[in-house]
């Protein structure tokens, strides 16, 4: 099948991507020229494990293409994408969908036969309504059908999620639109994936609860977490505890300094919104992301504990600066708040991340990046584990203490056992366990 793409950011390169290895003809489309030049000299304009060998491949055997000109992409296609973006808009906090209408006008201007026009953005109930309502004001004698086919790919882990999903989701009460997504996805029937199809707007909001309960679940064992401080509890093995009940589950029980990333924040934030819009508040959601908004800055201050009480004129290591590990994504980071605390109670700090410190340059100030993690800690009076990589995992722990000015640890992902880091001569200060 012939495929437009409409916008080459995370979700439509690595959906245009898996498409084309599918088999389908895929073209993406970005008004960006300079991304459009890069994925066409095959730089990928982010770090996605096993992106750039696939983008490579599909380009090469002529299945997947990158252009400008939207009007030629959508012309040819059968299906089209918008997979903009839909950042948290400015003051209020809804979903900014300019991107996404604008998309819509553009499609309606260029599409040439039945097409489906499909959302793979995150958007907001009622979206697919728009949607299709400024396409049939652009285009009255228009055949087509919009339908939402949202995303569940973890930033790390993006193609297998897409080629072996949990589920895919298909919102249209419009036969021939499902007979389409059905065949796009019809390779993935010899790994059974389920195809849920439902209304669009049910489609929209599922995407929505999906995310707002993960948030919740994170949430939850953080504030767990702090009771297991108060206590003398482990949160680990609490986590363990609950988790081998089928009916809550293992995944998303790690307590740490809180979540971000380019879904969470905004898609909780988009979904309170809707919700008071609709007048149907959802209380736990509005406090899962004010805890989660507060927590993050907390972390600053259990640092500055660790170190006690004080950081003025103290050098403290950061390692890891993304939102989580096998990305360079600093989107809502819970890195960003840990340093601006620490340097707003004048800290100097030193920073490393494998993949993260172009992007964090932009969003951080006064922080000196780091070759290694050992020069990373050389000198400091602290080190923070923020983000879990697994070079983070097996440091040489001599070599470590022997690096830092004072061997006080604060790991935020509970990566080490407490028992060893005494052992090896650390003052080590954990999350939910004493």
């Amino acid at each position: 099948m012939r495929v437009a793409m409409i916008g080459a950011g995370y979700v439509g390169l690595v959906s245009g991507a898996c498409f084309a290895d599918f088999g389908h003809e895929v073209c993406c489309v970005d008004k960006d020229p300079g991304k459009i030049e890069a994925l066409n000299r095959g730089e990928i304009p982010i770090f996605e494990p096993g992106l750039d060998d696939l983008v490579a491949k599909n380009v090469r055997e002529d299945r997947l293409t990158f252009t400008t000109d939207l009007s030629q992409a959508v012309r040819n296609a059968e299906a089209v994408f918008i997979a903009v973006g839909t950042p948290s808009r400015r003051g209020d906090g809804h979903a900014d969908l300019s991107y996404v209408y604008q998309a819509a006008r553009d499609i309606a201007a260029a599409m040439d036969g039945y097409t489906v026009v499909v959302t793979k953005s995150t958007v907001p109930v009622g979206t697919g309504d728009e949607v299709e309502r400024i396409i049939r004001e652009t285009r009255p004698d228009a055949d087509f059908a919009v339908v939402s086919n949202p995303e569940f790919l973890r930033e790390g882990a993006a193609i297998a999620d897409f080629k072996r999903p949990d589920r895919i989701v298909v919102g249209t009460e419009d036969e021939r639109a499902e007979g389409v997504m059905n065949e796009l996805y019809r390779p993935l029937y010899l790994n059974q994936s389920p195809l849920l199809t439902m209304s669009r707007r049910t489609a929209e909001l599922t995407k929505y609860a999906a995310n707002a309960f993960l948030a919740t679940k994170i949430t939850f064992i953080n504030e767990i977490a702090d009771l297991c401080e108060q206590v003398g509890a482990n949160v680990q093995d609490v986590a363990r505890g609950i988790g081998l009940d089928n009916r809550i589950g293992a995944k998303f029980l790690h307590a740490g300094p809180g979540y971000g990333g380019s879904c969470f924040p905004k898609d909780t934030l988009a979904l309170i919104k809707t919700a008071q819009d609709y007048e149907a508040p959802i209380r736990i959601v509005e406090t899962v992301a004010a805890v989660n908004s507060q927590r993050k800055r907390a972390m600053g201050r259990k640092v500055i504990a660790a170190c006690g009480g004080s950081v003025r004129g103290k050098t403290v290591a950061v390692l890891g600066l993304t939102f989580k590990p096998n990305t360079d994504d600093m989107r809502d980071a819970p890195s960003i708040d840990v340093i601006t605390a620490l340097q707003d109670a004048g800290a100097q700090v030193k920073a490393y991340d494998p993949e993260g410190m172009e992007a964090a340059r932009s969003v951080l100030t006064d922080v000196a990046y780091a070759r290694d993690p050992y020069d990373c800690a050389r000198g400091a009076d602290a080190l923070v584990l923020v983000t879990e990589w697994d070079t983070f995992r097996a440091l040489d722990l001599s070599r470590l203490k022997a690096t830092l000015a004072a061997p006080v640890v604060v790991d935020l992902r509970n990566v080490y056992r407490p028992e060893e880091m005494r052992r090896h001569g650390f003052t080590y200060v954990s999350v939910g366990r004493s």
